[in-house]
């Protein structure tokens, strides 16, 4: 059947394009819905401080005047500065198991980054890294979380007849949180925070934590540096992050660890993992979703492990260690039995070293595929 693509130009096929996997994981127990209204603003200009660098497109596959498939399309400006490649990203990629589909809507990204001078599209990626990125290639049966996407096995089948193929993986793990903190860290921590004149910031609200917020950012922006394809976010950016995220955050579980200066050295960012209550609220705070948001992020089992940085001239001192040392007397205290990851490039082995005291699993892995363009 014919595949009709048409682009997103009005807030009216906005609101399609964002319901679409609604309809698509509707029976799908693993799939984390987003809030609709955050979505909404994730794609408009004048809501989005990534569109200062970034074009985008966003399209809709039709087929018998029914919405069959979508993405999003885009050239990240600051990206192609900062690491010379010419490619063109795609995300938000969803599609029912039809190979014309796929076909169709990757032609029109392929296309379109062709018309724009680009040399490959890679993907799925997101505006900016704190986005949710990479395509589920291992732990379809697992529980996603909110920071992640979620797909069906079939997905990345398809990307692969299409010709794209791996750029970079990365991996997650669940990790059980332990009775007490392991020996060995606590030891460390010790020696650590001596040696490198580091004390852990004590505050008891957010409103104490306010004052080193901007700097944790600034701590990512340097500690990410040669992660793959990283770009460093904007002070806009910063700004937005801290008011969409942090402002609901539990300072309990947020370790900040200060060097001499009162400089942020290193900083550990989780929260009580919102999948279950995501998956309740189906993509509204309101009338009863926040109800259930709520209850999450104040009686939970499982953590979610969001950002963790250490700042470049301390990594490889144990910095980790004495961060994590932390974070798990705050994990006991919360009992916390479990934690999730989130993704870590495969090729990060310190971070993935971290794990080496504790009882994990690593049950999910994500790809970012590219396929290199033709200049005809």
């Amino acid at each position: 059947m014919k595949i009709i693509i048409k682009e997103v130009k009005s807030k009216k096929s906005l609101k399609k394009f964002v319901a679409f996997p609604y309809k698509l994981y509707k029976e799908n127990k693993y799939w984390i819905p987003q809030l609709i209204k955050d979505e909404m603003k994730l794609f408009q200009k004048d809501k989005n401080p990534a569109f200062e660098f970034c074009d985008a497109k966003l399209w809709l596959a039709y087929q018998n005047e029914k919405i069959v498939g979508r993405i999003v399309d885009f050239i990240n400006y600051r990206f192609i500065e900062k690491w010379q490649d010419k490619y063109c990203r795609f995300g938000w990629i969803d599609f029912i198991d039809d190979e014309n589909v796929s076909k169709s809507l990757l032609n029109t990204v392929e296309n379109w980054a062709k018309e724009n001078g680009m040399v490959a599209v890679h993907g799925p990626l997101g505006f900016t890294d704190l986005d949710p990125e990479g395509m589920l290639i291992e732990g379809f049966e697992e529980l996603g979380t909110i920071a992640t996407i979620f797909n069906y096995p079939y997905y990345p089948e398809h990307l692969k007849k299409l010709g794209y193929q791996k750029d970079a993986d990365w991996i997650e793990y669940e990790i059980k949180v332990p009775d007490k903190v392991p020996e060995k860290i606590e030891r460390i921590s010790r020696v650590v925070l001596i040696k490198n004149k580091l004390k852990i910031l004590k505050a008891a609200n957010l409103k104490e934590m306010k004052p080193y917020l901007k700097d944790m950012f600034h701590v990512l922006n340097t500690a990410y540096e040669e992660l793959y394809g990283f770009v460093p976010l904007t002070e806009k950016q910063i700004q937005s992050y801290i008011k969409q995220y942090i402002s609901f955050a539990n300072p309990d579980l947020i370790s900040i660890i200060l060097d001499e200066n009162n400089k942020v050295a290193a900083f550990g960012l989780t929260f009580p993992s919102l999948s279950k209550s995501f998956q309740k609220a189906r993509g509204k705070l309101f009338p009863f979703g926040f109800i259930h948001i709520l209850k999450a992020l104040r009686k939970n089992n499982l953590i979610d492990l969001y950002l963790v940085a250490v700042r470049p001239d301390l990594q490889g001192k144990g910095v980790n260690a004495l961060l994590f040392n932390e974070l798990i007397k705050i994990y006991i205290d919360h009992k916390f039995e479990k934690a999730e990851s989130n993704p870590e490039l495969e090729t990060n082995t310190k971070v993935q070293a971290q794990w080496k005291y504790f009882d994990r699993r690593q049950h999910k892995r994500r790809r970012c595929f590219i396929k290199y363009l033709n200049s005809n």
